[in-house]
């Protein structure tokens, strides 16, 4: 008898698979509000009583990902972070139910009445990369909105997206749902290209990940596209900071989480504070080993004052996302060139000013074109559970049709509802 690899290898197209997926999510759309809570929180239970076994299967990919790798951090799975997908989950279940929601009406002189209603989307297709939690993540918020999920996680993760779609499916059938309205796609990437064609099944596509792998997914698809994940973020120290303030928000923003598309990539830094400014944080940058890119000016005060991992950055060190113990600095001259610096280089993810000034703040809040704009805040705080939203598919860098922690209620479309009885109109 052959294996699912096996299978998988002789697999010569996945378009049966996303035929099933499609067919299944005419059952999810219909489902009440109390159906989608209990096969959430049945999928929370599982989880919970399977910790042990997802540890287990997590370990299969961790073990052939090599240390030094900044992808392992997102690929790990432990106690605490399945907690955190458990409280994700429980969470999403008891925000309110996106769909049906009466957005206008109208009743028509001639007795039709025209109702703008929210609906699901159908089928939501991710592409991601290294972390599995998505797969949960994912799940819980198209069900909590009535969609489907088409899910292609990348071969590092794959035992742990494996199993985890097992207690997906678990848990629709637990509560009579067909399973097949989740589906994870093989991580050979020759039906890659196919998933992004196949427009009569797939409603959406996200793709989760890499610069590259966004790219490679708006060039190639025909299913309408929403671009997650790509992140070079800015922090901008101006001569009003309160510089302590500025050091601690820097390294924080740098240093507690490297691997994610929140985590700060550059540092500007007004001339006249850079003399005291940057040295203040080069021990909190020392103690994780951050290797420092800095400009012509920056690199000399990192020199005198004998930071060990410095060297001159390049002009693609500067909008560059470093996913890793890195980051850029550059220093300014005032407002206007950390504005004309940001407006060049930024992908327009998060974007951070450090200032006492009321004003300055303001200017700068209205100026940047971003998805999240900070004032006296570390970047890492842009994510769907900070912001309230349960969980996320991944920020959204673009502005149609959703922005910023891509999460439950951009999950739907909208949908005019026209009762009538005998109407005609010539």
């Amino acid at each position: 008898m052959k294996t699912t690899e096996e299978n998988i290898r002789e697999m010569e197209s996945i378009l049966p698979i996303l035929e099933k997926v499609q067919e299944a999510s005419l059952e999810l759309r219909t489902l009440g509000d109390q159906r989608k809570r209990d096969i959430l929180y049945t999928l929370a239970t599982l989880i919970k009583e399977n910790s042990v076994n997802i540890i287990e299967e997590n370990q299969k990919d961790l073990v052939r990902m090599d240390d030094s790798n900044p992808k392992k951090d997102r690929l790990l799975l432990n106690h605490e972070r399945i907690q955190g997908l458990v409280d994700s989950i429980n969470l999403i279940a008891k925000l309110p139910d996106p769909t049906n929601q009466v957005i206008s009406t109208l009743e028509k002189d001639n007795g039709l009445s025209v109702e703008k209603v929210t609906s699901p989307l159908g089928v939501v297709g991710l592409i991601y990369e290294s972390r599995p939690n998505v797969t949960i993540d994912v799940a819980a918020l198209c069900i909590r909105s009535g969609n489907a999920g088409v899910m292609r996680g990348g071969s590092d993760a794959y035992h742990s997206n494996k199993y985890l779609l097992s207690l997906i499916h678990q848990a629709l059938e637990k509560n009579q749902i067909n399973i097949n309205a989740f589906a994870l796609l093989p991580t050979n990437r020759k039906f890659v290209k196919e998933m992004l064609e196949a427009d009569q099944f797939i409603d959406i596509i996200i793709p989760r990940g890499s610069q590259e792998l966004i790219e490679f997914v708006r060039a190639n698809s025909k299913v309408p596209t929403i671009e997650t994940g790509a992140g070079v973020c800015h922090t901008y120290v101006t001569e009003n900071a309160n510089l302590q303030k500025a050091a601690n928000i820097v390294v924080n923003a740098k240093v507690s989480r490297p691997s994610v598309c929140n985590a700060l990539d550059t540092i500007l830094v007004d001339a006249s504070v850079a003399d005291q400014f940057l040295p203040m944080i080069m021990e909190g940058m020392n103690e994780y080993q951050v290797q420092i890119y800095a400009d012509k000016a920056a690199y000399s005060i990192f020199d005198r004052n004998d930071f060990p991992r410095i060297k001159r950055a390049n002009p693609e060190d500067f909008g560059r996302e470093f996913l890793d113990f890195k980051c850029s600095v550059r220093v300014v001259e005032g407002m206007t060139s950390a504005l004309a610096h940001i407006r060049k280089h930024s992908s327009k993810h998060s974007e951070a000013i450090i200032s006492e000034d009321a004003q300055q703040c303001d200017l700068f809040l209205q100026s940047v074109d971003a998805a999240a704009v900070y004032t006296n805040a570390s970047t890492r705080f842009t994510d769907g559970s900070e912001f309230g939203l349960g969980a996320e598919i991944g920020i959204s860098t673009q502005k149609l049709h959703a922005r910023g922690p891509f999460a439950l209620e951009k999950l739907t479309t909208e949908k005019w509802i026209v009762r009538g009885d005998g109407q005609v109109r010539w």
